[in-house]
């Protein structure tokens, strides 16, 4: 197969890029800039363009069997302004509709679409699955206009959701974040100890994008986290029992929202995201619970 990805100098996308190469596939990849795209793995074919502009990279769009569309701005890069806001969300949405828009008409019969959990909001304890209602919130309102912007694909080709949760990594993102106040003796949980984190180990997250590649069974509304959520405190004990550090010194909401702003409501946000559609059509995941990922992750 032949996959184009969008987002692949990305810490998921450069990830996905070298393993569907290993796994035989030949690999497209969209880069904003030649510097940027020397950085993709060997053996992938790097293609200049702006994934939300119209342009000669669509041609080789085209040419490919399917697309991994992972393109926009980070979420968590720095405190939201109204300027921000529109960034976060015209990346996505501008480059889900180039890319679907292509797709409607010629090319790939697969789209693997990105989006996140964030499209539930928070939502305290609720058990919350693929079938579940969209918030209310801001990124609830982006997720649900990325995904929208998406959907005249599905005049060709089949359209997968990819709602991801925090992607684990051994390097940089989240855990990264996470982990340095533990490496001091300064851990401990970030807001409420009882907030639900929907977590997947990047080996799973490219594990089931591959799988969604190959699968004709997966369609609409995936969610991309681990079976085992893990509650805040959870989380933050399970960092320092990998890192050999106590988890004693939580970092209170005030001050998060002090610091953060809008942001921090990403940040605090608790959602009990499971995989239903994952487990149901029989992916099996490499990491199902979370010590062991963190194990494998942080030594």
């Amino acid at each position: 197969m032949e996959v184009f990805v969008t987002g692949a100098t990305g810490l998921i996308g450069r990830a996905l890029c070298a393993a569907l190469l290993e796994k035989g596939h030949r690999v497209t990849a969209l880069s904003r800039s030649a510097a940027r795209g020397e950085t993709l793995p060997p053996g992938t074919i790097a293609v200049e363009g702006d994934p939300g502009r119209v342009d000669r990279w669509l041609d080789a769009l085209a040419r490919c069997d399917a697309c991994v569309n992972l393109a926009g701005e980070p979420v968590a890069g720095e405190r939201w302004s109204e300027e921000r806001k529109r960034e976060i969300e015209s990346s996505r949405v501008d480059a889900a509709a180039t890319v679907a828009g292509l797709i409607a008409a010629r090319g790939p019969r697969i789209l693997v679409q990105g989006s996140a959990v964030g499209f539930y909001g928070s939502r305290a304890d609720e058990l919350l699955d693929e079938s579940s209602a969209p918030g209310t919130d801001f990124l609830a309102g982006v997720c649900r206009r990325w995904e929208a912007a998406a959907e005249p694909a599905r005049k060709r080709a089949r359209v997968v959701l990819l709602r991801t949760g925090l992607v684990l990594t051994p390097r940089g993102g989240a855990l990264e974040k996470l982990a340095g106040p533990f490496r001091l003796f300064a851990g401990g949980p970030v807001g409420s100890p009882v907030a639900w984190k929907p977590w997947i180990h990047v080996a799973d997250e490219v594990g089931l994008i591959i799988w969604a590649l190959e699968e004709g069974r997966v369609d609409g509304p995936l969610n991309a986290c681990a079976p085992s959520p893990a509650l805040n405190r959870d989380l933050a004990r399970a960092i320092g029992a990998a890192l050999w550090r106590p988890s004693l010194l939580p970092a209170p909401e005030f001050a998060i929202r002090a610091l953060l702003g809008e942001l921090a409501e990403v940040v605090l946000a608790s959602q009990r995201v499971v995989p239903k559609k994952a487990l149901a059509l029989g992916y099996r995941f490499r990491f199902p619970e979370l010590g062991p990922a963190l194990k494998d992750l942080l030594r």
